[in-house]
């Protein structure tokens, strides 16, 4: 349905739109950033590698990032004139990508976890367990809110178009109840980390600063990427949950759409930023190992030969 108004009264809402739509850019801008910040390694540590599930994943996770910003502005950019359809379209596939983005970044979290855990087949069904359990419910919520709560409606206000967005029934609560299912998980993955972490650094410490240098410094690498990544989510869950509080929804005051574009961009970053780092960190490291490796070989090859010259010219 399409409302045609010039209706003063419209205006708070036309400036909030406006105002959202560069946090949107802004957004993506950043995405596109470190897409280019890291275009360099990736090629180096992604594409000329062995091709693996982890590389999958950091390709989807990475290059759906950028079409995933550009619906989001065009579904808030006020120049750009969008059907009731379409905006079906861009809001479906907006929601569909963050589940199924949110689902592929568990797989990696769980590749992290039964690495550190020494590949323990228990704990790897316990993951995938609590995995498909957390999941499966939140892709049903998420089905159920965007089915039948879901409104969109075109407004074309004082000669601006816009794709007006609303959730009627129970949306709020099916939205709530996705994010602290999905805080659930990451709560579990944070403390199977740290804890399996601090074990591990508390037997290096006992056993002596040179004995399994490598796999505490590789312990050190996998906490410092999940910690990040965690603070992230944990910041984004938070403001989440106070934007679609029914008190802070209601309100239209600059502070709340402040609070909504810092949430968009924090979503982003923590989801197509720093989720792709936590393959990239550790391929790092790896490359890290592997040139230090070839760096040693090659210094005590040239020893060995200067001790065999030396030995060769003191007998003749």
């Amino acid at each position: 349905m399409t409302v045609v108004s010039n209706d003063p009264s419209w205006w708070p809402l036309i400036n909030s739109s406006i105002f959202y739509s560069y946090w949107m850019v802004a957004a993506g801008l950043v995405v596109v950033y470190d897409w280019v910040l890291t275009l360099a390694q990736e090629i180096d540590l992604i594409w000329t590698q062995r091709w693996s599930l982890m590389t999958v994943l950091y390709l989807v996770i990475r290059y759906v990032g950028i079409p995933y910003s550009v619906a989001s502005i065009l579904g808030n950019m006020t120049i750009v004139s969008l059907t009731d359809a379409v905006s079906n379209i861009i809001i479906y596939a907006i929601n569909g990508t963050g589940v199924v983005v949110t689902a592929m970044l568990g797989v990696i979290m769980i590749a992290r976890l039964h690495a550190m855990y020494q590949r323990s087949r228990k704990m790897l069904i316990f993951l995938v367990i609590i995995f498909l359990a957390v999941n499966i419910a939140c892709g049903v919520i998420a089905t159920i809110a965007l089915k039948y709560d879901v409104v969109s409606k075109e407004l074309i206000l004082s000669g601006i178009h816009m794709c007006s967005d609303g959730f009627e029934g129970d949306s709020q609560l099916l939205i709530s109840m996705i994010w602290m299912l999905n805080t659930v998980w990451e709560v579990l993955a944070l403390c199977l980390s740290v804890w399996i972490a601090a074990k591990h650094f508390r037997d290096l410490r006992r056993l002596g600063p040179l004995t399994g240098s490598t796999i505490g410094d590789c312990f050190r690498v996998l906490m410092e990427s999940h910690v990040l990544y965690f603070a992230s989510f944990a910041g984004v869950s938070c403001l989440q949950l106070v934007i679609i509080s029914p008190k802070v929804e209601n309100l239209n005051s600059v502070a709340v759409e402040i609070l909504g574009g810092a949430t968009e961009i924090l979503l982003s970053v923590q989801v197509f930023v720093l989720g792709p780092r936590l393959i990239l960190s550790v391929r790092q490291y790896h490359a890290k190992l592997v040139a230090e490796s070839d760096a040693e070989t090659s210094m005590n090859s040239i020893v060995f030969q200067e001790r065999v010259h030396v030995t060769t010219s003191s007998t003749v």
